[in-house]
Parts: structure tokens; sequence; C-alpha cells
């Protein structure tokens, strides 16, 4: 191929990079990047809660499946946001590692030479003192410390006397290729964060709530939970580059819950009291961990990870007892519907005792499951006033409004269970019939048909730990910091060039000429310039208004 045909063909690429790697396309870039993370705050994001996702497109239609297949609920992972982002980087690096490059040029070469003319520029001034050049040189010179100076002689300045450069601030450049370094060392921790981070929930019921003293319930309550497997996380999600194996071993046991609210119902403060050992300390017996407290916003920092205190709910705890005597007690988290005042709904499944029904078909017929509604503080309404509210957050007065069946709940089925609600599927079909519609507070039980009688003991409290790691924290914070650093710096420094031209008049006398060009603004530069003339001329300051 010619070489004239490779140019032509080269251009376009050529003009292409240098809009890339130009300042405005960054900044059209960063201003794209921000616009295209709207839509992940506005809308549930599938990372963060796919339930929500799948509620939304069953709610919204065409809408919602046009959004999905724009990829507006996987944002962040999005095909035309990573786009986006690899732009932006490769942007600020094609243009900052030329300026950078430039700058250092600039640092190292003498200010440029004095014009002809100074009193053409925007600030100039003159006087005549009587003493020489060599003299008047060197005070100019020593009041320019920390300046970058050049001192031409006579026969190299454009006008034939001797004349000095200086320039100044070069930390404002210098600061603005901090910020923008700071920024692309952001981006790529952040993207290193998120290939490498690990965040994982899990649920703890405390001791704190209704004494229930029943063997059958006594490993479900301040249980420890140790970061040892992903399988011990009730969710966790995860960059790329985590294969589950590199999590840091320590264990975390919660031991109550204690909220304080207004008379209103608007938490002020919630705390737990832990105890937690770290790798070393794992086995050894869990009233000799380390004894701690969880508050919001004040998490566990353990081997690199963080315990974070993030919520909190109710366990209702349930007691079916069968004719022959023998009893189950299951105690399960309810999902708080209600924020506020924490009216909550959940489910609970309990298999016959073994031996009862020998046959496994009649056993999953025996099957006893609850669905309902749980209410700290009841209040009870409606026409009949056997609607369940809660009218405050803090356990009072609990009560439960259920409904109770028998039949097959799914647990030899093999398949998942939601955790807060039966399988509708078995209800539809017949295998799950409701045999009781009941309201029950603390200690209240019912007997049902066949024998069976229902207990409700009460309720403890949960905690919601979510359990952070991101290995880049420290870059972000020293990224971040850096860019905060380099605008200060790039705001607060004025880039000015000063020139003195000495003409000799006479034996002894000398014409001082100055001028003085802000390379940015001249925002206090006029000043400074001022205050120079004056201190070399010997000139009295101005008098005061």
């Amino acid at each position: 191929m010619a070489a004239p045909t490779r140019a032509k063909l080269m251009r376009p690429a050529r003009a292409a990079w240098r809009w890339l790697t130009s300042m405005r396309t960054a900044l059209i870039l960063l201003f794209l990047l921000a616009f295209a993370a709207i839509p992940g705050a506005l809308l549930p994001q599938r990372s963060l809660n796919k339930a929500k996702v799948i509620e939304y497109l069953a709610n919204n239609g065409r809408m919602a499946e046009i959004f999905d297949r724009l990829q507006l609920f996987d944002v962040f992972s999005s095909v035309w946001f990573t786009a986006i982002y690899v732009l932006l980087f490769v942007s600020l690096v094609g243009c900052i590692l030329p300026r950078s490059a430039e700058h250092w040029r600039a640092m190292r070469t003498p200010p440029a030479r004095a014009p002809r003319n100074l009193d053409r520029l925007p600030l100039h001034d003159a006087g005549d003192l009587d003493r020489g050049v060599d003299e008047i040189a060197g005070e100019v010179l020593g009041r320019l410390r920390g300046w970058h100076v050049a001192d031409t002689p006579a026969e190299d300045d454009r006008a034939g006397s001797r004349s000095i450069s200086a320039e100044r601030g070069y930390l404002r450049e210098a600061g603005n290729l901090v910020f923008h370094l700071g920024l692309v060392a952001l981006l790529v921790t952040v993207a290193l964060g998120r290939l490498t981070y690990y965040e994982g929930q899990v649920i703890r019921i405390t001791d704190t709530g209704a004494e229930i003293a029943d063997e059958a319930v006594a490993g479900a309550v301040n249980q420890p939970f140790c970061n040892t497997a992903g399988a011990n996380y009730d969710s966790l999600r995860y960059g790329n580059l985590f294969d589950g194996t590199g999590l840091h071993p320590f264990c975390v046991q919660v031991r109550d819950f204690v909220a304080d609210y207004l008379p209103n119902g608007q938490a002020k403060m919630f705390r737990s009291e832990i105890r937690y050992a770290g790798a070393a300390d794992i086995r050894r017996p869990v009233a000799e961990w380390t004894e701690g407290e969880l508050e919001v916003n004040h998490p566990l920092r353990l081997a690199g990870d963080r315990v974070y205190l993030q919520g909190h709910g109710f366990a209702p705890a349930f007691r079916v007892t069968w004719p022959n005597g023998e009893s189950r007690t299951g105690i399960v988290q309810f999902r708080p519907d209600d924020p506020t005042f924490f009216l909550s709904s959940g489910a609970l499944r309990f298999d016959p005792p073994p031996g009862m029904y020998p046959d496994l078909y009649e056993r999953r017929q025996h099957q006893i499951a609850i669905e309902g509604l749980f209410a700290p503080t009841a209040a009870w309404g409606g026409e009949t006033g056997e609607l369940l509210s809660s009218a405050h957050p803090q356990m009072k007065d609990p009560a439960v409004a259920i409904d109770v069946y028998r039949g097959d709940a799914g647990l030899d089925s093999g398949r998942n269970q939601d955790l807060f609600s039966l399988d509708r599927s078995l209800m539809h079909s017949g295998q799950l019939e409701k045999i009781s519609r009941v309201n029950l507070a603390a200690g209240e039980s019912v007997e049902l048909d066949g024998g069976l009688r229902l207990e409700f003991l009460g309720a403890k409290e949960f905690v919601n730990l979510q359990v952070a790691h991101d290995p880049t924290q420290g870059f972000v914070l020293g990224s971040a910091m850096a860019m905060l650093a380099g605008l200060v710096v790039s705001l607060a420094v004025k880039r000015r060039r000063l020139w003195v031209r000495l003409v000799e008049l006479g034996p002894g006398r000398t014409r001082v000429e100055f001028g003085g060009l802000a390379r940015t603004d001249r925002a206090g530069w006029g000043d400074e310039f001022d205050e120079f003339v004056r201190a070399v001329l010997g000139r009295p300051e101005p008098a005061e208004d």
C-alpha cells in the first residue's frame, strides 16, 4: 500500500483519537456516566434485589419488558454502561499522559524572554532608580526566590537591555493532572473492587424477646455465624474474580438486640451485644470470645472484613402438639412488610413426629403449615375487630393472625421453599388444605380438628448482619483524597509570568520596566504585581480609604 494511501486511511483514525483524548470529550463522557447511572438509582437492580425486579416486571407489563431489553435492571453491568466507562477511562488516559509529558517539559524549559514592548501587557509599570543595573538585578533576583527565573543578557534581549523573566504557578497544572490521575485511579480501583469483592447477608435470631424453654428451638437462637464458607450466608453477592475460597475465617455471635424509639415509634438507635473470634480463637469456647457491641454505621472490622448491623425484625415461635402428646416447636423470622411499625408476614412448616405415620405418603398428608401476620404491638380493627395491625415497632403486646393448613407442605418435594410464604400451587391442587384461621396473643393456644393443638409462644428478635469485603477500599479512599487535593491546588494556585527589563540611562541611573501576565485569570495577581513593583522601586504603600 502506497504511503499517501496509508496516510489517507489513517487520517480518520487520528481524528477520532484526537477527539476521544480531548478534555472536552472526557467531560462529556463523565457527564454521560453520571446520567447513565440514574436508572440504576430509580429502578430495582437484579444484583441487589432480584425479587423486586420480578415484581416490577409482573406489575408493569410491556414497559417493564422494554426496560429489561435495554438492561435497565442491570445498569452497572450493562453493555452500554461498560462502554461509557471504558471510553471514559481511555479518554482520560489518552488526555493525561501527553499533558503530563508536556507539563514536565514546561517545568524544565526556561521562562519565555521578555517581549519588546512591556507596556502592551495587561499589567505594566515603570520607574527610574539612581542605582546601577547589576545592583537592581541582584535585588530583583533576590525577591524572585521560589520563581522559575531566567536572566537574559542585553545581547540576547529583544529590546537590547538586560531582562529577567520569571514564571510561577506550575503547581496549578500539576494539581489539575493529579486530579485527573486520581479520577483514573478511582475508576480503576472501583472496577477492581467490583471484580474481587464479596458481600453477604445473614440473619441471626437473638435471645431478646419471649422466654421459649424448648430444646427443639435451642439450636435456632444465639447461633454463631462463621465466615468460613459461602454456604453459611443466607445470600451472597461477589465479583467475577471471587471463587469462594478467599474468605477470612472469623465467627460472630449476636447475643441480644436493643432498639431505642421515640414516642411516635421512630427508631433512634439499634445496637447488639456480640461475641466474636478471629481465626486463632474460633476453636475456643464461645464464652471465651471477645465481647463487643454493634451499632448502626459502626461496623465490626475483622481480617479486612466489615460486619454491619443492617436491620432487624421478629421471629414468632409456635408449638404444635399431636394427639399422642408429642410436639414440635418452630421459630422462623417473618418479613417486616411495614418498616415503621413492623407488621410482618411469614410462614412455618412442621413434619409429624417420626413413627406416628410410618407410611411416607400418609406422613406427607399430615404436615402442618402456618402462614399469616405478626404484630409486635397488636392493634385490632376492621368491622369485626379482627383485622390485625401494629401500633408500635417495639414488642409490647405481640399477636398473630394466621391461617393453619394440613397436607403436603412441600417439605419432601426436593424443591426450594419460599421462606415467607407457602406454595400456592399446593393449595390450588388440594394437596394443602386450610383447617383454621385464628388470632392469637402470646401464650394463647387453640384446639384444632383431629386432636391437634397450636400454641403461640411469643417471639424473638432477629438481626440482619451484612459482611462486606473490598480489598480496594483503601485505594479508593486514597484516589478520592488525591482528587480532592489536586482540585484544591488547581483552584488555589495562579499561573503567572513576570518580566523586568533594566534599561541603563547613564552612570548609576537605570530605568526599570515591569510587565505581568496571568496565564489563567487575574484574580489576586494584580495586587501581587503592584506589591512587587512598589518593593523594587521603593514606592510608599497606597493610602487606605
